[in-house]
């Protein structure tokens, strides 16, 4: 059951997203959603962005380049799930670009072949074709590019993989 937010002053809204953005990286659009939660009008709301924004505690660039790292290094996703998370998050494409730009081609699909391994131990069918074809729906849900899946499954040496022009 939704219990309504208590409404708060502008002041004291302004003073509880400093401290969370002080303690965690947050982007514009998750502090909006709190303070529309909290019930301050839009007018007040776009003040108090423009507050943390010029005291530096919200900054979009900082929050993708971070979010890239922190879902490349633990969740193990792919550029294309990011972006999309991102885009969910309305950080503007070219902020997006210029984050993805600070990593390489290696660093966004390290994972995929470790991932690839692991889940092959655990996937179950009757030919290599099944196998093969959960193993790479599996990667695209995990938001890599069919060609790095499929150059990752040639490395293991999967048999009846498609040719990369098909």
């Amino acid at each position: 059951m939704d219990k309504p937010e208590k409404i708060t002053t502008a002041e004291h809204a302004f003073l509880q997203m400093s401290r969370l953005c002080s303690r965690k990286e947050c982007c514009v659009w998750e502090i909006q959603q709190k303070l529309q939660r909290m019930c301050i009008s839009d007018g007040n709301a776009e003040q108090i962005i423009l507050r943390l924004k010029k005291g530096r505690y919200i900054d979009e660039a900082r929050y993708a380049r971070n979010y890239i790292h922190e879902k490349l290094t633990y969740n193990r996703w792919g550029k294309i799930k990011i972006v999309l998370s991102l885009r969910q998050k309305k950080i503007p494409d070219e902020v997006i670009q210029t984050a993805f730009a600070e990593f390489s081609d290696n660093e966004l699909n390290a994972s995929l072949q470790p991932l690839l391994e692991f889940k092959r131990k655990t996937v179950k069918g009757s030919s290599h074709f099944e196998i093969n074809g959960k193993l790479i729906r599996y990667a695209l849900g995990r938001g890599y590019p069919m060609k790095e899946i499929l150059s990752c499954m040639r490395k293991m040496n999967l048999d009846e993989l498609p040719d990369e022009t098909e």
